[in-house]
Formats: structure tokens, sequence, C-alpha cells
């Protein structure tokens, strides 16, 4: 990292990264697990693109986060098998369920599921070709992320799931076919990498699929070698990541072409180095022999004694004459073999304090690959144990085991691996004529393209300019699967439960006012008359909620009525005056047949449902709403008490919605109509005085309203919701009578602060509930009696209520108000400016 970078930024992702990581590692609940697993793809798709203005750095994050994003949400359905068949998500119960997991008929498409999600972020073959590219980011973040701790993380799941999981052949085959081939690749592929993290990546991927490998041989002992070399690999590896940084910031170079004799220049640094690279190699007194020499044993178990059988054992032999020849590179290349070569910089030692954390690593390497069983054996006894559920296996981490075929495959891999070095030259040519260009990436960029080619024909069929065509085939996708739904279904369609009695004049009455309403939308051609008349529909279904004693329903249905012809106002005003091309008949025909089907259907399911006897959770509210929740307005004690965190969801929705509409308007421009419908030129004076004097006196009685209906919520009909609607429509009526720049002057309050506020009072009164030991949004109340006043009730509600009512405020006023200040604009803009 450069002095310019921004050190804050970084280190806030990679505490995120850190918090995310903790969460997989802590997680009871599977669900929960899954959440955190899917944190992790989107820190480290932050931490990846961290310098943004590189090119390499944006699609390696991309590319991670399609990878390892799509693979978690695979684990997601797999975990959702667990818990189906489990019958929990509570980890320890999971694990504890092994043989009725594996005896289940869902076994093999839920391990299918699981491994995609393990497969990808741990970057087994053929998911392997993200982890080079995610080496585009600083080079801490190689060593932290893609060493020890993220590409583990699928490594751990599989530790996690061994008890109840494994044992089975379709998990030896998965696991081990997998782990075989990403071991065989990465350690063959790293050999001709010349830059260093490439190398260093490609051999990341090779021991990690050594580790996979172990896991899929299936016994207790090469679970005790799998999670040895996890402890192993993240220290030799992270040293050498720290170390490959250490070059680059010291000679502002890491291509091993140019990188020749900085053992003079760094002396240091490459004993360092070439410590760490001896430990990946496998070379005795160092802790990577020792995990390797258990690997190699547990491979020859896994084997019989036919010719066959003995595959196994010379594949990871091959794997590991590979791992030596390019540790060799990586050592030889860099700080012997010449001298540098047209480097940016003159190399130097770096600063002691950068060093520092290479020399513990090294240190641990040189320590355990002495004294294995005095420093890491209890280590290992607990994590293995934690790992089966079980007292783990009697193990003996030994430097010398005697004359035996773990120790010949070694030697054998050592005196090998250095005549593949010494040949590197013609396997260079070999490689770069026959297999140059064969990489993964290639297939998910072709993948890619093809599936942006595909959805675009798919959306240009479906998107043709106009909105009911798309909607149509919404409405009408859901109708055939309605219908054909009703056709499996064996019962009769109503229930036998005893319905109100109709009321009829009130029925007649409201589908008059409906029909009536809805036929001068039809025919009528002003939109001014047209949205009132619509809004007719609305007034009727407030009144159908106080007919069935719904009165905080109604407030809420006539404030978002008013709000919403506001927001069609605005809107309507930038869209063409007729649309010839939805006027055909066949068009009418079809958009009125599908309404009518819509209504039908929505009909017969509400008749369906409500006609049967159903168990109702109603009366629990209303006999807790004032022992519980300190109110009598059920309604509102339910969305601000009982089903607290909802609400909060929903305004973050809101707030959400609210910025997505303000960075989609903020900036744009857009030439008004010359002439209304019926061809008229506009007013020049679009703000009557009658109508600045009227909103002008009825602002602060508009607003002693919203306060009084939001003072009164939690008893009475009211609350944050409908009060802030009520002051939005207070503050929009301001905008609309007198003006955007007039009204902006006065106000002088920034609507995003408005509903940040607000979401910090509603978050924050969930957390003062946590710090005083009781669960998120907890409410509290009690009584007060002032000498005036008298006694009155005081609830922690009210405080979640203030949040609520920010957040409508802040995101209402915002929409609206941009969209005003578009139409405010368009009238000032020559319509050839904008082509």
């Amino acid at each position: 990292l450069s002095a310019k970078d921004s050190m804050g930024r970084f280190y806030a992702y990679m505490l995120m990264f850190m918090g995310s990581m903790l969460g997989i590692v802590l997680s009871e609940n599977l669900l929960q697990l899954v959440v955190f697993w899917e944190l992790t793809s989107i820190t480290s798709f932050l931490l990846i693109s961290y310098w943004q203005h590189r090119q390499d750095a944006r699609q390696g994050a991309r590319m991670a986060l399609a990878i390892t994003g799509a693979g978690g949400l695979a684990l997601l359905g797999g975990v959702l098998l667990l818990g189906h068949i489990v019958g929990s998500y509570e980890l320890t119960q999971v694990l504890a369920s092994g043989d009725l997991i594996r005896g289940h008929d869902l076994y093999l498409p839920t391990l299918l599921l699981i491994l995609l999600g393990v497969f990808t972020k741990s970057a087994q073959f053929p998911f392997h070709f993200w982890l080079p590219h995610a080496m585009a980011a600083p080079t801490p973040v190689s060593a932290y992320l893609h060493s020890a701790t993220m590409v583990k993380a699928g490594i751990f799941l599989l530790a996690r799931f061994f008890p109840a999981l494994s044992g089975t052949p379709e998990w030896s085959w998965l696991v081990g076919t997998a782990g075989m081939l990403t071991l065989l690749i990465g350690a063959y592929v790293a050999l001709f990498k010349h830059d260093l993290k490439g190398l260093l990546a490609y051999s990341t991927l090779s021991h990690l699929g050594l580790i996979t490998l172990l896991f899929g041989f299936g016994s207790q002992m090469a679970l005790v070698a799998a999670i040895f070399h996890i402890i192993n690999h993240a220290t030799f590896k992270g040293s050498l990541f720290m170390v490959a940084g250490i070059i680059d910031h010291e000679s502002g170079s890491r291509d091993m072409r140019k990188l020749n004799g900085l053992f003079k220049m760094m002396p240091h640094t490459a004993m360092l180095a070439m410590i760490a690279a001896a430990a990946m190699a496998g070379v005795p007194l160092l802790n990577g022999f020792l995990s390797k020499e258990m690997f190699f044993e547990q491979a020859i178990s896994a084997s019989d004694t036919t010719l066959a059988a003995w595959t196994i054992p010379a594949l990871v032999t091959l794997a590991a004459i590979f791992s030596v020849a390019y540790s060799l590179r990586f050592i030889h290349d860099v700080f012997f073999n010449g001298e540098p070569i047209d480097l940016p910089k003159t190399p130097h030692e770096p600063p002691r304090f950068m060093k520092i954390p290479v020399d513990i690593l090294v240190v641990l390497c040189l320590i355990v690959g002495v004294a294995p069983m005095l420093l890491i054996g209890p280590i290992l006894s607990v994590a293995v144990a934690a790992s089966l559920q079980a007292p783990a296996p009697e193990f003996s981490l030994a430097i010398w085991h005697g004359f035996n075929l773990p120790l010949m495959m070694s030697f054998i891999a050592l005196v090998l691996g250095v005549a593949v070095y010494t040949v590197r030259h013609r396997l260079f040519a070999w490689h770069d004529r026959c297999l140059h260009g064969i990489e993964g990436k290639a297939v998910f960029d072709w993948l890619q393209w093809k599936t942006i080619r595909f959805a675009k024909k798919v959306t240009d069929y479906f998107d043709q300019t106009t909105l009911q065509p798309s909607v149509s085939w919404v409405i009408g996708g859901a109708l055939v699967l309605s219908i054909l739904t009703f056709f499996q279904f064996n019962s009769p369609l109503f229930g036998d439960r005893t319905l109100m009695e109709a009321d009829v004049i009130t029925i007649l009455m409201a589908l008059t006012l409906i029909v009536a309403s809805l036929l001068t939308v039809v025919l009528h051609h002003q939109r001014l008359t047209s949205l009132i008349s619509i809004g007719v529909v609305g007034l009727v279904v407030a009144l159908g909620f106080v007919k069935f004693s719904a009165p905080d329903l109604a407030l809420t249905q006539l404030s978002v009525e008013v709000v919403t012809i506001v927001l069609l106002l605005l809107a309507l005003f930038f869209l063409p005056q007729h649309t010839p091309q939805e006027r055909s008949y066949i068009r009418l025909s079809r958009d009125g047949i599908i309404s009518i089907s819509a209504a039908v259907a929505v009909f017969l399911l509400t008749m369906a449902v409500l006609s049967r006897e159903y168990t109702s959770i109603a009366n629990f509210f209303i006999e807790n709403a004032k022992p519980g929740g300190g109110g009598t307005n059920v309604v509102n004690v339910i969305l601000v008490d009982f089903r607290g965190f909802d609400t909060l969801g929903e305004i973050v929705v809101l707030a959400l919605a609210g910025l997505g509409v303000f960075a989609m308007l903020e900036g744009l421009k857009l030439a008004a109509p010359a002439k209304d419908v019926e061809g008229l030129e506009w007013s020049h004076d679009p703000h009557p005085p009658i109508m600045q004097t009227l909103t002008r006196l009825l602002f602060p009685l508009m607003l002693m309203v919203a306060v009084y209906i939001f003072l009164r919520g939690h008893n009475l009909p009211g609350g944050g919701f409908i009060a802030g609607l009520i002051a939005s429509v207070a503050l929009i009526s301001q905008y609309l009578a007198n003006g955007i720049d007039w009204t902006n002057e006065r106000l002088r309050t920034d609507m995003h602060r408005v509903m940040w506020l607000g979401l910090l009072i509603a978050t924050g009164t969930g957390v003062v509930s946590m710090l005083l030991s009781y669960p998120f949004l907890t409410s509290a109340f009690t009584y007060l009696n002032w000498p005036v006043v008298g006694k009155f009730e005081v609830a922690s509600a009210i405080a979640f209520d203030l949040g609520v009512f920010l957040v409508v405020v802040g995101a209402t006023v915002m929409i609206l108000v941009e969209l005003g200040k578009l139409s405010h604009a368009a009238h000032f803009i020559n319509v050839e400016d904008i082509k």
C-alpha cells in the first residue's frame, strides 16, 4: 500500500471480513452461518477491488463475487435441505444426525449443493480460476484472505460437516476427485507462472486440493492430516505472500524474469523466503514435511495392493514433484540466477517492523518442524475432536518414523523436483507451444458473454418500451400457474365456515362508486380528472376499513392515496399525452381480459382462504397489547413492538428506495411538453396566490395534526407511519404551491439526514435493549404523574415510532421533491439541448 491509499477504508474492510470469518467459525445456527458466508464474499469483493483504478482488480473482484456468490446460493439450498432432513438448523443436532442424513433420499442433492458452496469458496476444480485473478488485491489481502482465511472457509466447512456427510462412496468420489484434480492442476501451472503472486496463487490451489483430497479419503487419520496441513499451510504460505509483497514494495516488480540475485541486496528477506519455500516443498525438519508425510501415508492407506490402486500414490507423488520444482524456482530465480534486470527500484531490505510478521511465521515453521508434538499436538487434538464430535484418534507427530513408503515418496519428490527444475526451459517451451491460453477465465468470460446476450434478447422481447406488455406477462404467468394449481387441487374450492352476513346496500354502493371511477378513468382524457377519479377506489377501500372497525388502516389508506396522486401527477407530466400503440382493440381486449381474470382469481383465492376454519393469532395480540406493549391500539403495538423487527426492515427498504430514486433522478434532464393534452400552453403563473395563501395557513395546522396523530398512536388510531405521511403532504403542499426555490430557502433540511437519523433512532432503540441484556427491540413502558398533565404513559416504543416517522418523511419528501425539481427544470430546457 502506498501513502496515497486510504488506510481507514482498508482496515474497515479487513475488520468487516475478519468479523464475517469469525461468524462462520462461531455460528451454531446453519442459516446464520450462511449469512456470514455471504458476508465474506461481499467483503472480499471490496478488498480485491481495493485499487479501484486498476482494471485487473475490478475484473478479479467481479469474478470472485460471481463464483463465490453462486456457490453461496447453492450452500443455502443445501442447508435448507439439511434442516428439512434433520428438523433443525442447529449445528449440534445436524452433526449428531449423520446416520439419518446419509440414509435419507435427499442426501445426494444435499451433498451436491453443499459441495458446490465449498468448492467455489475454496477454489476447487472447476471453480479454481477465480483465485489467481483475485491476486490483483493488495499483498496483505492476499496473505490474509487467499492463504489463511477465505479460501479455508470451504475447507473449514468440510471439516465441520465431516461427521454428518462423510463415510459414503458419493462423498469419497466427489470430494476426492475435485481435490486430486485441483492438486495436480495447481502444482503444474504454478511452475510456469512468472509473477510471484501468480506462482503462490496456483501453489495455494494445489495445497487446497491436497487438503480436500485428504477429506475425501474419509478416514479419521486423514482428517488429522488435513487439519494439520491447514495450520502448516497458513504459516508458510502467509509468510511467502508477505515476502512477495516486500519484494514488490522494495524492487517495484514481481516478475521473476527480472528479479535475479536479490540475495546480495536483501539477505534477511532471502533467508526467510528460503525457509518458508522449503517448508512448502516438504523439506525435512520443517512443518510442511510432517504434514506431507502424513498425506503420503493416507494416500497409501486409501489404496490396495492392485496395480490400478497405486494410481493415487503415483499422482500425489507427481504433484509433490512439481511442488518441489516451483518452490525451487521461487528461491533460485528470485534470489540467485544472476543480476536484476531493469527493475524500477534498487532493491534493499525493508524496514524492521515490515519483516517481524514474516519472522514470526518462519520461526513457527522451524519450531513445529523440530518439536511438532510439543507445540502443535494439543491444539491439533482439540481441533480434530471438535470436527469429529468425538475424541480424537491417537496420532504421532515425529520427525522420524523409520524407512517406509511415505519417506521414499518424499525422497523421490525432492530428487525429481530438482531434476524437473533443471530442465524447466524445455518444459516452458512445450507448455507455451501446447497449453498456452487454456485457462478457466476464458470459459468464464465466454459463459458471461453468452448469459448477458441471452438476457438482453429476453429483455428486448418482453420490454417493449411500454409498461403494459411487461405487466401482462407477469400477471398472465401468475394466472397460468394458478390455473394449473387449481386443477391439481382435490378439495372443494370453498370451505364450510359460516361467513358474515352481507350488507347488500353497502356492497352495491361500493361497486357503483368503483365502476363509475374506473369508467371515468377509461373514457376521460384529462389526466387530473382521471387521477382524482381513480382515487375514489382508494376512498372506497378506506370506507371498507372503517366499516370493519379498522381506523388505522383507513387513515393509512387515505394518506397513501394523497401521496400517490401527487406522485403520479409529477411523474405523468413527462409521459406521452397519447400512446397510440396501446390504443388498438387487440391490446385493449388483452388488457381487459387479463385484468378481469386477475380480479376473479384474487376473489376466488380470498374466498377459498377465508371460507375455511383457521387458527388466528389475533386474540393473542388483543390480549397482550396492553400488558405486554403498554398500548391499546393493537395495530400500532404490533408494528412497533411485537413485529418491530419487520417494521425496521420495511423502513430500511423504504430508505433504500428513496436513495435509489434520488440517484436516478439527480442530474437528469428532460424537456417539458410544449402544451397540455388539449393543446393549450402552460400558465405563466404556476403558483396562484390563493393556493399559496391557503397552503401557508394550513401548513402549521397540518404539522400539528401530524404531531397529534403521532403522539396518540400507541393508544388510539395513528402512529409514526400515518403521521409521517401527513407531515410529508404538508411539506409537499408548500413545494407545489410556492415553488422549489421558495420552499428550499425556508426549509433548509437535508432529507438524507432526516432519513438516516430515523434509521439511527429506530436501530438505537433495539441496541439499547440489547445493552440492558434484553432481546433486540424489546420495549418497556412506565407511567409518570406530572402536576399539570397528570398521569400518563411513557413507552420506549415511541422512540422507535419516531424513527419510523422520520424515515417516512425523509424518503417521501425526497422522492416527490426530486420529481418536482425535474418538472421545475424541464420548463427551462430546450428540447434540442438534450437530444
